[in-house]
């Protein structure tokens, strides 16, 4: 896959505030990225590790520690599922 580099500015007093380098923010900045476009369902597990820059494992356990669910399943589907699980066991009784 071939890359494009992306470039922010922002002043440099920031990075003073945040007590951060250059590198670990950019660091942060990836990985924060990768986890709010995965949590949006606009990457997959594989495709936002990879951004990220880690092993899928890796990026689990930072996803885990962010407390967003590698089982991007939405609350309203899972609902739908077990009613329908329900009826199904209803209609065998």
């Amino acid at each position: 896959m071939g890359k494009t580099k992306l470039e922010i500015d922002m002043p440099s007093e920031l990075l003073f505030l945040l007590r951060e380098t250059e590198e670990t923010f950019k660091e942060k900045v990836k990985v924060w990225l990768a986890t709010k476009m995965f949590e949006e369902g606009k990457l997959s597990l594989g495709q936002a590790a990879e951004f990220a820059g880690y092993s899928k494992t890796a990026f689990s356990e930072i996803l885990g520690k962010n407390k967003v669910s590698i089982f991007n399943y939405p609350a309203e589907e899972l609902k739908e599922d077990v009613e329908n699980i329900e009826e199904a066991r209803e209609e065998k009784k």
